[in-house]
């Protein structure tokens, strides 16, 4: 995820810039939406939302930012507010995770402990409030603290101090074996 990005003019159309976006980020924009919502069908619709908002946000695109950075922010801020509604609606940040099925008994034994993990480690982020979720999944995704920060309002020395205390507390709840379920 690294290099150096040049910033679109303001002149392309908002179809243009979204065409250009969801080529360059649509697989992040689709972890994006697996890391804000567990359940599928909700999944299917909150990706729905980051992309109407995002072709939205380019009427408004003046490119003082990055396509990048102004990609993260919109998707950024649409899943913390799908986490905010959720809560609302269901009154907590814990959102049930799919088991994902166990694979075959062909398949290795490190392949079915790789998946499990996973499956742990997301719902772990899955309970973490939604600046921090964002925060996390930002530097799971490869942007580095000054990236973040343009995208949250965070400072980048903020930013890192914060990485380094959600991976703690992950690593730490992780190896406690805790799940979704606590």
């Amino acid at each position: 995820m690294g290099g150096v990005e040049s910033i679109p003019t303001a002149r392309a159309s908002p179809d243009e810039l979204y065409s250009d976006a969801v080529e360059k980020y649509g697989t992040a924009l689709a972890r994006l939406a697996s890391a804000y919502e567990a359940d599928p069908e909700k999944r299917r619709d909150l990706s729905q939302e980051i992309h109407l908002q995002l072709w939205r946000s380019f009427h408004h695109y003046d490119a003082r930012c990055s396509l990048r950075t102004w990609t993260y922010r919109v998707a950024h801020h649409v899943g913390a507010s799908h986490v905010v509604r959720q809560k609302r609606i269901f009154s907590t940040l814990v959102s049930v995770a799919d088991i994902e099925t166990l694979p075959d008994q062909q398949e290795s034994h490190l392949i079915a402990e790789r998946n499990i993990n996973l499956t742990r480690l997301s719902a772990l982020v899955h309970r973490l409030k939604p600046l921090d979720r964002q925060v996390i999944i930002s530097w799971l995704e490869g942007m580095d603290a000054a990236s973040i920060g343009e995208i949250t309002g965070l400072s980048p020395a903020h930013v890192a101090v914060r990485v380094n205390r959600i991976k703690n507390i992950l690593a730490r709840r992780f190896s406690q074996g805790a799940t979704y379920a606590e």
